[in-house]
């Protein structure tokens, strides 16, 4: 594999048609909003989780390319087969004396598991495999524009149990609600390290597979809760230098993201917007790049 050897920054755009991309569980799954500008959010986290679960479908199978945080792992367990395959023996909470027992621990969870090398872990539970700061890191995404979500009453033709259907004389329904944002048009900034990238393994190999998965995810991440979602654009800053060759805070300013509709009418589809690029004023030593989506 190739190493990593060059700083990135990129702009991810996506959006959702009445659905919703990330409910609060704290308050009744309703989608998160900043309370002061009415903004959607997505965070981190969820994203991180559409990024694991395409590769844990597209690349099962393929050695390096396990995920660590997947449904119903057991963290432990998964720490005690980096010791079993380096033939040593775990001690409580405690990595091995040996710092270079203790990076052969990590450096092998790191092989093995993409999201560890990507994303980083802390990994000092009970069987301790260390710490991994990861070169991806990812901000919380932001709506272009102000939402309102809107809770929908739902109706079951059903009921659990036989005194629910007692109660209710034989008429066997189930109220609920659920909740859709009717849309909106969402960024996150992301940004890969070249510098923890060589602590982690992280290669251009994976890089293109964390692409690709910015590209899929959301279609392979269908279900009844989030409506329509759809990726609308990957813009990547590609650095000459490891350390970097501009302020990333100035290459998100290049990607400008305005209504083409009036100011005080919601937008309602992706074309009530308009995506520009600034190429010309792109730093010398950046190069901008388009990838898929």
């Amino acid at each position: 594999m190739t190493a990593l050897a060059h700083r990135i920054e990129f702009v991810f755009l996506f959006d959702v048609t009445n659905g919703n991309p990330n409910g609060d569980p704290d308050m009744g799954n309703m989608p998160r909003v900043d309370p002061e500008t009415r903004r959607g959010l997505v965070t981190d986290v969820c994203l991180k989780r559409k990024l694991r679960n395409y590769v844990e479908a597209t690349r099962s199978g393929t050695p390096g390319y396990e995920i660590y945080v997947r449904e119903k792992a057991i963290l432990n367990e998964q720490h005690k087969r980096a010791y079993d395959a380096e033939k040593l023996t775990p001690e409580s909470k405690r990595l091995p004396k040996s710092e270079d027992d203790a990076r052969r621990v990590t450096a092998w969870m790191c092989k093995t598991f993409f999201d560890i090398r990507t994303f980083g872990a802390v990994m000092s539970t009970d069987t301790n495999a260390g710490q991994v700061r990861g070169p991806v890191q990812l901000a919380f995404a932001q709506s272009r524009d102000p939402i309102q979500p809107l809770s929908v009453a739902i109706t079951r033709m059903a009921v659990t149990t036989k005194r629910e259907a007692e109660a209710q004389s034989g008429d066997n329904r189930t109220m609920g609600e659920k909740w859709i944002v009717p849309y909106g048009l969402y960024r996150a900034h992301g940004f890969v390290s070249a510098h923890l990238a060589a602590k982690t393994g992280f290669s251009e190999d994976d890089l293109a597979v964390l692409w690709a998965g910015f590209g899929e995810m959301l279609d392979l991440d269908r279900s009844a809760a989030r409506g329509e979602m759809a990726a609308r654009g990957l813009y990547v800053f590609r650095h000459d230098l490891p350390l970097g060759n501009a302020p990333a805070h100035k290459l998100f300013e290049l990607v400008r993201v305005d209504k083409t509709i009036a100011k005080e009418q919601p937008p309602r589809s992706f074309g009530d917007y308009c995506v520009t690029l600034d190429r010309a004023a792109v730093p010398p030593g950046v190069t901008l790049e388009l990838h898929g989506v």
